[in-house]
């Protein structure tokens, strides 16, 4: 656990994908697929749409096209942090996620790098803080590729009761897999099922009172975290800003055969949701429930792989290539925030000072061979994310399906209800107090604060042009 960050929390969360209907050839119930493609085998995102497409637009594949659903979990109306959203699985790292305690669950694995998970091929000096920051240094002998992963895993079970482990007698064959697998991994079964209830309340009860209780259950159970059936998806920061906490947050990603028993804390979690992604996003578009823009984001990645087999070979396959950390860069203009994602021709070299913001007209969207590098989100309103992207993903990673939306003028506009009205503020919080953001009618001024110190950036200003809203999921 890194306590030398002063202005942002390390946090970890789970994109869990489960089947939903089980063919002739499935595997067992509730197995993570945690198998790999061989070292030749190409990275397609979806037929007529690999990842390094330039042209995104598609439209969000029907319900019954899926053959899994994905965990949304409720957070409660008393959370501090997003309250009332759906989110997916996962919070902050907690210092036992890093004790040295888990060298004795693990100690079969000692002697293979990182606990055998398998080797990310991104040089060091461009990975993610997260995972390039020296953990010996810190006092952890635990690298983070793992202590996150056990931080994932231990926030899933707390707050859905979903417990993803590996039982000891399973170490042999494990251990065989990895030391000859380079290429591929072995499915491993999941023994949450081989639990009772009863025991499952109990520990789950336990780890909630204090989340060290995860090391002590997983050492009287004989069960290891199953830290080999997630992947790396990734990484979202939020900026620092003048009230408020601040999260630097790795996502990954599992895909297991069947939904398993799950169960909402009644605490933190209120109610869950197991929905395929174009549900997920369909339903927040006609406004039953509310998403954040980085859980909308990543769902529209998913639309791309509808089938859970694509989705498990893709997600296991490009988790190698690894991450890049992704920090919005936000102003408003005409009421709506514009979320600058890197790579976006405006997007500032450097975070920590000002940026020169360039906003585009309807011609840059008409021919996207031909088109400035854009890749931003315009935020109009709850319930209406625009994505604009005319540059290839990073690391092989998905595109977001992009599709034309209902005209403006048939969104809901009056936010008069108390939810409607809590996911308005959630919105305004969110983004508000994570960005320093001054706004004139005929200049956009950005305004940032230098990382480490809380100074005040300079004040630069920008000529404003027409923003047109022509790309909608």
């Amino acid at each position: 656990m890194n306590t030398t960050l002063r202005h942002w929390k390390e946090a970890a969360t789970l994109i869990l994908a489960a089947g939903h209907r089980l063919g002739p050839g499935s595997l067992p119930s509730r197995t993570p697929l945690t198998a790999a493609p061989g070292p030749g085998a190409p990275l397609t995102a979806a037929p007529g749409a690999p990842p390094g497409s330039i042209d995104g637009r598609s439209h969000l594949p029907h319900k019954s096209f899926y053959d899994y659903d994905v965990l949304l979990l409720k957070r409660s109306s008393k959370s501090r942090f997003m309250p009332n959203a759906y989110v997916f699985p996962g919070g902050m790292v907690d210092a036992s996620d890093f004790s040295s305690e888990w060298l004795d669950i693990f100690k079969s694995f000692s002697n293979s790098p990182n606990f055998g998970l398998r080797r990310v091929k991104q040089p060091p000096e461009t990975r993610p803080p997260m995972f390039a920051t020296d953990r010996l240094k810190l006092g952890s002998p635990i690298p983070g590729e793992v202590a996150f992963r056990i931080c994932a895993l231990r926030e899933t079970f707390e707050e859905s009761g979903v417990l993803l482990v590996v039982s000891k007698l399973e170490e042999k064959s494990l251990l065989k897999n990895i030391d000859g697998r380079c290429d591929s991994d072995k499915v491993l079964h999941n023994k949450a099922s081989e639990l009772n209830s009863s025991e499952v309340t109990k520990w789950r009860a336990l780890v909630n009172e204090n989340p060290s209780n995860f090391i002590r259950m997983c050492r009287e159970l004989e069960v290891l975290p199953n830290i080999w059936a997630l992947h790396e998806w990734s990484n979202w920061l939020t900026p620092t800003g003048r009230r408020g906490a601040r999260f630097d947050t790795v996502f990954f990603i599992c895909c297991l055969q069947e939904i398993p028993l799950t169960l909402q804390d009644e605490k933190e979690i209120v109610h869950f949701k197991w929905s395929t992604p174009s549900e997920v996003l369909q339903s927040y578009q006609a406004q039953e429930f509310w998403i954040a823009p980085p859980q909308f984001y990543e769902l529209s990645r998913m639309c791309r792989l509808p089938l859970l087999n694509d989705l498990h070979k893709f997600s296991s396959q490009r988790a190698t290539e690894g991450l890049e950390q992704w920090l919005p860069v936000v102003f408003t203009k005409d009421g709506a925030f514009i979320s600058l994602l890197p790579g976006d021709k405006s997007y500032p070299l450097d975070t920590s000072e000002e940026a020169q913001v360039d906003t585009c007209t309807e011609s840059d969207l008409e021919s996207p061979q031909d088109a400035p590098a854009l890749h931003r989100s315009v935020i109009v309103d709850p319930y209406t994310i625009n994505v604009q992207i005319t540059i290839p993903p990073k690391y092989n990673h998905l595109l977001p399906v992009l599709e034309e939306a209902a005209p403006l003028d048939s969104k809901k506009t009056d936010y008069s209800t108390a939810d409607d009205n809590i996911r308005w503020t959630n919105l305004h919080m969110v983004l508000r107090k994570h960005w320093y953001v001054a706004w004139s009618s005929s200049h956009t001024q950005i305004k940032t604060r230098r990382e480490g110190r809380g100074e005040k950036g300079k004040q630069i200003s920008q000529p404003t042009h027409v923003l047109t809203h022509t790309i909608y999921f």
